[in-house]
């Protein structure tokens, strides 16, 4: 095949592309999501600079309700509650993003490698991945803090190395299918070494369907870590969303804006994360499209 023909076929997915980026960003609930999203992370990145106060520090009387001064009051021990929750999203973006970055560096090499290779090496890493799949992380995660200690880095190892099968089952799917398309046998017509195939022909089409299953994995972790500090069982030296909902908890009738927020925040993070998934799900999906009465267009 000549070069003309390979870029050709390199134009087609290209233009998918972009024709996905438009349908994604024309749909209300992706931007919805992207935005309560990217305000999550804004948060947790400039938290030291959006929060009035230390987390830790009492800056004024206790049960404080909602004021000018303390926008979501105060708690027992007279410390700004807008400040830890603040402080809290930067502890959830820190989970979610280093999870994520761990568990889809994971995900998207087994799975690619053992859909590109297929046979023995394909089984083997399937096995591998069934073996990960069943482990319950909640359980583990009580047993990892019970023998290592709460620290937040013993939680990110953790989550990170057992959250990669569901993507590497949909990376692995994915490649079964690209492998045999034309501008992979283009490539591999003129020379192309396998990882060259996999790093810049296959892996380039096979991240939108990776990012439904980071979204959701992002929403799963913050939830689960969201539990474990809630059960005291997270950095104490971290303020969390978890250990929010758990000072609360004594105090509802009292104060109620110590449950409130900290249970919005985790509902805003959780919500932003599965709209997300959601847009770009529909986004992939033809049948979803035709229902909202897209027109498909040739390429």
């Amino acid at each position: 095949m000549t070069d003309t023909a390979l870029v050709l076929t390199e134009v087609r997915p290209r233009v998918r592309r972009r024709r996905w980026l438009r349908r994604f960003l024309g749909t209300g609930s992706g931007v919805l999501g992207l935005v309560l999203t990217l305000t999550v992370l804004v948060l947790g990145v400039f938290a030291e600079s959006i929060a009035p106060h230390d987390p830790f520090r009492a800056v004024g009387g206790p049960f404080q309700p909602p004021s000018g001064q303390h926008s979501m009051g105060t708690d027992d021990l007279g410390r700004d509650l807008f400040s830890a929750v603040v402080a809290g999203a930067r502890t959830s973006m820190t989970v979610v993003v280093a999870v994520s970055a761990i568990s889809a560096a994971i995900g998207l090499v087994v799975g690619a490698v053992a859909g590109y290779r297929g046979g023995l090496v394909d089984d083997g890493l399937m096995r591998v991945t069934e073996m990960f799949q069943s482990v319950p992380r909640f359980f583990l995660a009580l047993l990892v803090v019970a023998l290592f200690g709460s620290g937040l880095s013993n939680l990110i190892l953790l989550l990170g190395v057992t959250s990669w099968p569901l993507l590497a089952r949909v990376v692995r799917t994915e490649t079964l299918s690209l492998r045999e398309r034309e501008f992979v046998g283009a490539a591999r017509a003129l020379g192309a070494s396998n990882a060259r195939i996999v790093i810049g022909h296959i892996l380039p089409h096979v991240v939108p369907a990776a990012l439904v299953i980071i979204a959701l994995m992002g929403s799963r972790v913050i939830l689960l870590e969201a539990s474990l500090s809630f059960l005291g069982l997270g950095d104490p030296n971290a303020m969390s969303w978890g250990l929010l909902a758990n000072n609360a908890q004594s105090f509802m009738r009292v104060a109620w804006w110590m449950a409130v927020f900290p249970g919005l925040a985790i509902l805003v993070a959780v919500l932003g994360l599965n709209l997300l998934s959601d847009a770009i799900n529909n986004a992939l999906n033809p049948h979803v499209r035709r229902r909202r009465g897209d027109r498909p267009q040739p390429v």
